[in-house]
């Protein structure tokens, strides 16, 4: 029989029993072999009430040790963990647990009106359990009995352990599978990629319910048999006041912002973290210069997606960047296209393209989407548009969904986005294409700018640095940018809200 390639079989061959897995902010611990023990007994509780292996358990909790231990416990029993975000609406709820066909729903009690209403349209209605923040709930009553030894389910490289969604910004989500293999070798080239080692202290403050927090930083992290030091949510505060000791940090360049907001952030506090790592949202140059000042590191971006785990990187050691996502990591092949799928040269922008064992199958039940969403010699259709350089270092200019077409034109947002985070007055921007009665589309502009900022003013200086077709038609102010839960910038939102800016007389 060949070796078993289930995730928790791989990861946990180098567990050392004693050593200390999670620090949480009471001061408690958790050892691994609390987590070898308590995902066996989530293993024997969840086979115990009729589950097999391949079932879909969705997953509407709060970040706590017992979440971890629930997922471990899935891994081990074979099936398949659906992590979900707690924010969801009644509707969103219930297109995901009914679309992926979820046999059990573990839920925060709290959450519990909206996650019942969201089942009552299920054909067969789920099982519903508890799970408590702080450990409790009806589902850890029930594995508290349960023996603590389990042997790990079989699994292939091609056998499922977890469904995600896309996020649903344009059209109907997508699931997306994601098999043990494809989380095996991404975590293996993260370990290497970062130099993830066992005397590593990982300050963990990502949610539990995204690929950033549960996959990118957890599993290489398990591998390498180090400690996390585990926070339910991030707070700037508290992650400053913990960040002495760690050796390594991970988060979406919002944290980065609410870090470098807190005037107690700076060198001090960092004086024992060798590696902070940016993902999720394009991190704004000004951000990673302001940080470097600041605290006297260098944040490491890359560049990954749900589909696809992470595919490039900037390194560990060399040149990290700012506005670019880096290189491939080992194994995993990346190619810039132009609409007819050929490869384009360096310094060209084309869409990207990646291939290698990190990247998943197909989409759920989605057999024409997944055949349209990879090449005929297999690369994943990203739907990122980029460059890359001589160098091999890959930069992202948009999405192309994003891209602009006006006046037969293609206009790419992160080129005037770039030039209006420049302005004097400007926080940050978001470029975007909205109807036009001459044009078919223009760009628009929404920018958070301090009370300095003046529209006519902003237009005459990047007059002076853009092709005319690439101006702005117009740059409206607003307090926010719309924002998805990982701090993504939701485009797709601006477009509906300012869709008839333009149509008095579609000047311009």
């Amino acid at each position: 029989m060949s070796a078993n390639a289930n995730l928790y079989a791989r990861c946990s061959a180098g567990f050392d029993q004693d050593a200390t897995l999670l620090e949480l902010p009471d001061g408690s611990v958790r050892s691994y072999g609390d987590a070898e023990r308590e995902s066996a007994r989530v293993a024997n509780a969840l086979l115990g009430l009729g589950l097999t292996a391949g079932d879909r358990v969705a997953v509407i909790a709060e970040k706590s040790p017992a979440l971890l231990w629930l997922y471990l416990g899935c891994l081990r029993a074979g099936l398949v963990y659906q992590p979900l975000n707690t924010a969801y609406s009644e509707r969103e709820l219930a297109f995901f647990i009914g679309n992926a066909g979820a046999r059990l729903v573990v839920l925060d009690p709290a959450l519990a009106p909206k996650v019942e209403a969201a089942c009552a349209s299920a054909s067969p209605a789920p099982r519903r359990l508890t799970l408590t923040a702080d450990g409790g709930g009806e589902l850890p009553a029930l594995w508290a009995d349960a023996a603590p030894a389990f042997a790990t389910a079989m699994a292939t490289d091609d056998t499922v352990a977890a469904l995600l969604y896309s996020s649903g910004t344009t059209g109907t989500p997508k699931g997306i599978p994601i098999t043990h293999g494809n989380l095996y070798s991404n975590a293996v080239a993260l370990r290497e990629a970062w130099g993830f080692a066992r005397e590593d202290v990982l300050l963990h403050a990502l949610p539990f319910y995204h690929v950033h927090g549960l996959f990118i930083t957890l599993h290489p992290a398990l591998l390498a048999g180090m400690r996390l030091r585990f926070h339910a949510r991030f707070e700037a505060s508290a992650v400053i006041a913990a960040l002495p000791g760690a050796t390594l940090f991970a988060g979406v360049p919002t944290y980065y912002t609410r870090l470098l907001a807190a005037p107690d952030f700076g060198r001090d506090a960092c004086r024992t973290v060798r590696l902070f790592i940016s993902g999720s949202a394009p991190l704004l140059e000004s951000t990673f210069h302001e940080f470097t000042a600041r605290a006297g590191q260098t944040i490491l971006e890359r560049y990954g997606m749900t589909e696809t785990g992470i595919n490039t990187s900037n390194p560990l050691h060399g040149e990290r960047r700012p506005g670019s996502v880096g290189l491939p990591l080992p194994g995993t092949e990346v190619r810039v296209v132009d609409e007819q799928g050929r490869a384009l040269p360096a310094g060209e922008i084309g869409e990207i393209e990646v291939r290698g064992p990190n990247v998943f199958r197909g989409y759920w039940q989605l057999p024409e989407q997944t055949a349209s969403a990879f090449s005929v010699d297999g690369f994943f259709h990203t739907g990122d548009q980029g460059v890359l350089g001589t160098d091999g270092y890959l930069s992202i200019v948009g999405r192309s969904k994003d891209m602009i077409i006006s006046g037969g034109l293609n206009i790419y947002p992160k080129e005037i986005e770039s030039e209006l985070d420049e302005l004097p007055g400007v926080v940050e921007s978001a470029v975007f294409g909205v109807p036009h009665a001459d044009f078919g589309e223009a760009v628009v502009a929404a920018v958070i700018a301090d009370a300095s900022f003046d529209e006519g003013a902003a237009l005459a200086r990047l007059r002076s640095r853009l092709a005319g077709f690439k101006l702005p038609k117009r740059i409206v102010s607003v307090a926010e940018l719309p924002r998805n839960t990982m701090g993504k910038v939701q485009k797709s939102r601006l477009r509906e809200a300012y869709a008839t800016l333009l149509d008095a007389g579609a000047r311009g």
